[in-house]
C-alpha cells in the first residue's frame, strides 16, 4: 500500500519507520531541509554534537523513547542534573523532595504542605478525575497561597499567559508524574537521533523528499492527492503530522463542524534565543532555571551545557533563553538582536558579566509549539482518523493529557501504523 507522511518531525519519522516494517511503500514529504521539526538542530564549525534548537531531553521513565532508541540502536545518555527556580533575585535548587523540605522562603508546615500536595499528585494514577479541575483554583487551596504564589502561579503564567487561569489540572499531574531526577539524552543531539530513523528508513526503501511543502490534500475516487509545488502525487492513505491548524489550511473539503472543533484548541508560540559563550552563565551548575517572576520576558534559562559535556561544543556554553506566547506578541516579531537588547538587563542580574564571554546567539521561533490544555481540552481533541476516508491526523494536540514531547511523538507514531494495519485487516 502506498503511504504519504506529511512532515518529517518525530512522530512521521516513527510512523514511516513502523509501516516500511510491515511492509508499506512509505514517501515523507517535509517543508524544511532538515528532519526534526521542533526537534530538529543545527551545528557549528568545530562542533562534534549537533545542538537543538529548542530545549529537549528525555525523562528517564520515557519508555517509548528509550526503547526507540535501543531499537534504532541509539546510544542514550543518562544523567542527574540541577533543576533550580529563580525566586526574590535568587536561585534556589527544587529537584526532589529533600530540597523541597529544605527550602528555607517557606516554613516547616508551608513545606510540608507543598510537598504532601506534590507527593498526591506524583502517586495518583487516576488523571481523569483531575480534568475539569482548574489548577489556578486547586493548587493555591490545596498547597497554600503562598507557595502557589511565590513559584507556581507565575510558572503558569509565564507558560500560558493570559489563559493560565484555566489550565487543566489533570496537564499540571502529568507535568509532576513525569518528572524524573535524572534526564536521558541521545548522543550527538536530536538531530542526530533523527538522522539515524532516517537512516534506518533508507534502509527499508522509504522516500523522503525534503523542501517539499505540501500545499493541498484532496481526494479524488479512491485515492487521496497531494500537491507540493506544481508537482501531484497519489497514495493510497496520507498521514498528516503537522499542526491541525496548518491541515486545516491545505485540505479544502473538511466539514465545518469539524473545522470548529479544531479551531477550538488554542496553541502558543516559541521564542528561543541560543547563546554561545566562552564562560558558564549559570554558575552554580544549574541546567534547568525556571523564572518564578512575571516581570522578566524570559520563562526559562536552560544551560545544556550543564547537562550535555562542553566538550561536544567546542568547550563552549550553550544556553536556551526560552518563551511561549502568542504568535500576535509584539515580542515575536523582534529581531535577534532587538531580544538581546530586551534581555539584557535581566539577564545581568544572574551573571552581571556574561556579555564578556559571548561568542554568538541565534534565534528560533514557531508558532506551533505548546497547547493550552484547559479544562474543556479533552472535549476538543480531533480523533485520528478525519472526516476523508484514508487521511490520519496526527499531532502534539491529541497527546493528552501528557504534555507534548519527543516520548508521545514517538509513542503515536507506533499507534497510528497499528490503527492503519488494523483497519487493512
Amino acid at each position: 500500500m502506498k503511504i504519504a507522511i506529511i512532515g518529517a518531525g518525530i512522530e512521521g519519522l516513527s510512523v514511516a519507520l513502523h509501516l516500511l516494517k510491515l511492509g508499506h511503500d512509505v514517501t515523507i514529504f517535509e517543508k524544511s531541509d532538515l528532519p526534526g521539526g521542533l526537534a530538529s538542530g543545527f551545528k557549528e564549525k568545530n562542533w562534534r554534537w549537533t545542538l537543538d534548537k529548542y530545549y529537549h531531553h528525555f525523562f528517564t521513565n520515557d519508555k517509548n523513547a528509550l526503547n526507540f532508541a535501543k531499537e534504532i540502536e541509539h546510544d542514550v545518555l543518562i544523567i542527574r542534573p540541577k533543576t533550580s527556580v529563580y525566586i526574590d533575585g535568587k536561585i534556589y535548587q527544587l529537584d526532589s523532595p529533600s530540597k523541597v523540605l529544605s527550602f528555607s522562603k517557606l516554613n516547616i508546615f508551608e513545606r510540608i504542605r507543598m510537598a504532601a500536595v506534590l507527593a498526591f499528585l506524583k502517586f495518583n494514577p487516576f488523571w481523569k478525575i483531575f480534568e475539569n479541575i482548574n489548577t489556578a483554583d486547586f493548587l493555591p487551596k490545596a498547597m497554600g497561597k503562598k507557595a502557589y504564589g511565590m513559584i507556581w502561579e507565575p510558572q503558569l503564567i509565564g507558560k500560558f499567559g493570559d489563559s493560565s487561569k484555566n489550565i487543566s489540572l489533570a496537564w499540571f499531574w502529568a507535568r509532576i508524574k513525569k518528572r524524573t531526577t535524572e534526564l536521558a539524552y541521545p548522543k550527538g543531539g536530536f538531530l542526530e537521533f533523527e538522522n539515524t530513523i532516517l537512516k534506518k528508513i533508507k534502509v527499508l526503501k522509504g522516500n523522503v523528499f525534503f523542501k517539499s511543502e505540501v500545499s493541498e490534500i484532496k481526494k479524488i475516487d479512491e485515492k487521496i492527492t497531494i500537491k507540493t509545488a506544481n508537482k501531484f502525487y497519489e497514495f493510497n492513505k496520507v498521514i498528516v503530522t503537522i499542526p491541525s491548524r496548518q491541515f486545516l489550511k491545505i485540505t479544502k473539503n473538511l466539514p465545518d463542524d469539524y473545522r470548529k472543533k479544531a479551531e477550538k484548541i488554542k496553541t502558543l508560540g516559541v521564542l528561543n534565543l541560543v547563546l554561545r559563550l566562552k564562560e558558564k552563565f549559570l554558575k552554580d551548575n544549574t541546567y534547568w532555571l525556571s523564572i518564578c517572576d512575571n516581570s522578566w520576558p524570559i520563562m526559562a534559562i536552560v544551560e545544556h551545557t550543564n547537562f550535555v559535556d562542553k566538550s561536544n561544543y567546542n568547550n563552549e556554553h550553550l544556553v536556551y533563553l526560552g518563551k511561549y506566547l502568542q504568535s500576535n506578541d509584539k515580542l515575536f516579531s523582534k529581531s535577534k538582536d532587538e531580544l538581546i537588547r530586551i534581555y539584557d538587563p535581566f539577564l545581568k542580574k544572574i551573571n552581571k558579566n556574561y556579555k564578556e564571554f559571548l561568542v554568538d546567539y541565534r534565534l528560533f521561533k514557531d508558532e506551533f509549539a505548546q497547547p493550552v490544555v484547559d479544562t474543556n481540552y479533552g472535549k476538543n481533541i480531533l480523533p485520528c482518523e478525519t472526516p476523508l476516508e484514508n487521511v490520519y491526523l496526527v499531532d502534539m494536540e491529541q497527546v493528552y493529557p501528557w504534555d507534548r514531547g519527543t516520548n508521545y511523538a514517538i509513542e503515536m507514531g507506533e499507534k497510528i501504523a497499528k490503527l492503519i494495519e488494523r483497519n487493512e485487516i
